[in-house]
C-alpha cells in the first residue's frame, strides 16, 4: 500500500511538476488576492487569453516564448488601464475588449500557420507532465521576482488596491505600481500557461484568496492563506491526478474548488451557530439575597 502511494515520487517528470504546481499555485494565490481585493476577478481570466495571443505572435516571429508572451501581456494591461482612463469605459468591458480581441490574433495566426497547433492545445489545457529544467527555472525565477517586488513594495500596493484616488493625493505613484502590478500578473500568466493552461488560470488566481478572505480578515493573513492553499493545492492537484489519470491542471483547479466549498459550508455554519447563540433566551438572574440586618447599637451597649 505504502508503496503504491510513494509511486508517483519514482518518475523525475512527476516531481518537476509537483515543483512546477507548487510554485505556480503560490504566485497565483499570492497575486491574486490583489485581484480580488480590486475586483479585478475577471482580469485573469481575459489577459490569459490576450497573452496565448502574444505568445502566438511569438511563435510567427521567432521571439523567445516568455519574454514575447509577457511584453504582450503587460501591453495589453496598460491597455486596458488607459482605456478606462481616458475614456468612460467600465473596467470589465475594456478587458473584454482587448483581451478578447488579442485572443483573436492568435486564433488568425494559428489558422495561419498549422504548425502551431499542438503547441496551442498544451496553451489551452495546460501540460504540466511536459514541465522541462528550464521551464522550471523561468517559474522559480518569475516566482521570486514577483515575490521580491510585492514585498519590497507592499505599502504601496496595499494602499492602491484599497483606494487608488487616495492614494495619489498621498503621494503615492499609482501610475507605476499599477505598471509594475501589470508586468508581475503577466508574468505570473505565462509561466502558469505550461502548469494550468488558458482556461484554468482564473481559477487558480481568484479560489485560494476567497477561500482565505473568508477565514480572515487580516490582509497579511489572507496572503499567506492564500499562498499557502495555493502551494498546497497545486501539489494535491498534481499527485491525484497521477492516480485518476485525467487533467492535472483541472484537478488542482477542482481541488481548491474543492477546499472552497468546505470552507464556504464552515462559514455558513459557524455563522447560523453564532446567530443561534444570539437568539438563545438568557437565564434570569438569580434574586439578590439582602444582607442580614445589623442589630442597633445603643448608647448603653
Amino acid at each position: 500500500m505504502l508503496e503504491s502511494l510513494l509511486e508517483p515520487f519514482g518518475y523525475q517528470f512527476i516531481l518537476r511538476g509537483m515543483a512546477a504546481a507548487v510554485l505556480v499555485g503560490a504566485l497565483c494565490g499570492g497575486i491574486g488576492v490583489y485581484i480580488v481585493l480590486k475586483r479585478m476577478a475577471y482580469i485573469g481570466h481575459g489577459l490569459s487569453h490576450a497573452v496565448l495571443g502574444g505568445a502566438v505572435v511569438s511563435f510567427v516571429m521567432s521571439l523567445n516564448f516568455l519574454i514575447g508572451a509577457t511584453v504582450w501581456g503587460f501591453l495589453c494591461a496598460q491597455l486596458i488601464t488607459l482605456t478606462t482612463k481616458k475614456r468612460k469605459i467600465a473596467y470589465d468591458a475594456a478587458i473584454g475588449v482587448i483581451t478578447t480581441a488579442s485572443f483573436a490574433v492568435g486564433i488568425v495566426l494559428i489558422s495561419r500557420y498549422k504548425s502551431f497547433t499542438r503547441d496551442f492545445d498544451a496553451a489551452l489545457f495546460g501540460n504540466i507532465l511536459g514541465v522541462t529544467a528550464g521551464d522550471l527555472v523561468a517559474v522559480a525565477v518569475v516566482t521570486g521576482a514577483a515575490a521580491a517586488i510585492l514585498f519590497a513594495a507592499w505599502k504601496h500596493f496595499l494602499f492602491t488596491t484599497f483606494d487608488g484616488d487616495v492614494a495619489q493625493f498621498y503621494g503615492v505613484p499609482t501610475g507605476w505600481v499599477e505598471a509594475m502590478f501589470s508586468l508581475v500578473l503577466a508574468g505570473t500568466i505565462v509561466v502558469s500557461l505550461q502548469v494550468l493552461g488558458v482556461l484554468l488560470i482564473a481559477g487558480a488566481t481568484v479560489i485560494p484568496p476567497v477561500s482565505a478572505r473568508m477565514l480572515t480578515d487580516s490582509f497579511p493573513r489572507m496572503l499567506l492563506l492564500s499562498t499557502g492553499i495555493g502551494a498546497v493545492c497545486g501539489f494535491l492537484g498534481i499527485y491525484l491526478s497521477y492516480f485518476v489519470d485525467v487533467s492535472s491542471g483541472a484537478t488542482i483547479v477542482l481541488v481548491e474548488a474543492a477546499l472552497f466549498a468546505v470552507v464556504l459550508t464552515g462559514s455558513n455554519l459557524r455563522s447560523r451557530w453564532a446567530a443561534a447563540r444570539r437568539r438563545r433566551p438568557q437565564p434570569a438572574p438569580e434574586a439578590a439575597i439582602p444582607p442580614a440586618p445589623q442589630p442597633v447599637k445603643t448608647e448603653g451597649d
